[in-house]
């Protein structure tokens, strides 16, 4: 099987708060080093109640000091919300602090509410239509001789790996003319996925970074010994994006019981919808969904998000999917 990385949101659950999530994130970056999954990404939001993770770089940090050989980074930092000069100078920091173990995945969207994304703007102008200028120009700072007089140190010379992330077919167009590796963010937005594939795939230009296409693609796991378990595992999710959807952002709620039969039609076609690139289940129906989803879309590599309530749980679920894709030696 392909190989597996851990995007992680740092949830806030109810009833607990940011703190008690980074010390979350930090546990699962520990045991996902030990299960052989190759990156550990967190990613840039804003204003949600549900989600720690809004100061991205230093969470980097934090995870990056905590473990030993798994890459850490961005899934991804939301440049339209940032200057490409201060990434460059975070990134550059963050490498040389931890040389060989960062990735940084970059995005267009603000992760955000339109309220909070504007208060977070560098400017009032419309920042994600110059989201391609400023790639670039956060490459060239990263290069051995940037064009631009102002070098970022640390950050020139350095080696960070670039990713362009995204949900339509303007990421997968960039990501094929930069030359770059391209995350897809078919856990949540999976309506374009094989559509921006095949573009990305078809237009590709080799770079200096990536000598032929590179595709990682979201995708939601819930693993537990039963399959009944498992659904049950999901709802907190379930419930969670139906309230983002809804217009009421929450921390993620505990486990609900038959919650699929209590919402309507359309909240259930929402999740039919948005929830298709995932595994629920047990080990072997977790093993067989995502043969065929790799069989299906060729990915190089599976990004596994799993928004379990219990920390405990969370863990055991990221343990069942390494073991179905390596399994590992019994001691």
């Amino acid at each position: 099987m392909v190989p597996l990385s851990i995007l992680d949101l740092s949830p806030i659950t109810e009833g607990s708060d940011a703190a008690t999530s980074f010390r979350r994130s930090l546990d699962l970056a520990r045991h996902g080093e030990r299960w052989g999954y190759k990156r550990f990404w967190l990613a840039e939001h804003h204003g949600m109640p549900g989600i720690a993770s809004a100061a991205t770089a230093v969470l980097i940090g934090h995870v990056a000091a905590g473990t030993s050989t798994i890459r850490v980074g961005a899934g991804g930092v939301m440049l339209p919300n940032h200057s490409p000069l201060v990434i460059a100078e975070q990134f550059g920091t963050l490498e040389s602090l931890f040389p060989g173990r960062i990735d940084l995945g970059l995005g267009r969207a603000p992760g955000s509410d339109p309220v909070t994304a504007r208060a977070l703007r560098r400017n009032l102008a419309s920042d994600a239509d110059e989201f391609p200028q400023d790639v670039v120009e956060l490459m060239d700072y990263f290069s051995t001789a940037p064009r631009q007089a102002v070098r970022a140190v640390p950050g020139a010379g350095l080696n960070v790996p670039i990713w362009i992330l995204g949900s339509s077919l303007f990421g997968a167009q960039l990501a094929a003319a930069l030359g770059l590796p391209y995350a897809f963010a078919s856990h949540f937005a999976p309506a374009q996925m094989m559509q921006a594939i095949a573009l990305y795939r078809a237009t590709f230009k080799p770079s200096a970074q990536l000598a032929a296409p590179y595709v990682m693609l979201g995708f939601n796991v819930f693993a537990a010994n039963t399959d009944e378990h498992a659904k049950l595992l999901a709802t907190s999710m379930q419930q969670a994006f139906v309230n983002l959807r809804s217009g009421r952002p929450s921390r993620l709620p505990p486990p609900m019981a038959d919650y699929l039969s209590r919402i309507g039609p359309q909240e259930r076609a929402l999740l039919d919808n948005v929830l298709s690139s995932s595994a629920i289940g047990s080990p072997d129906t977790v093993r067989d969904t995502m043969k065929s989803f790799i069989a299906r879309t060729a990915a190089d590599e599976l990004m596994i998000t799993s928004q379990i309530f219990d920390h405990a749980q969370r863990l055991r679920s990221y343990e069942i999917t390494a073991d179905v894709a390596a399994p590992r030696a019994k001691t």
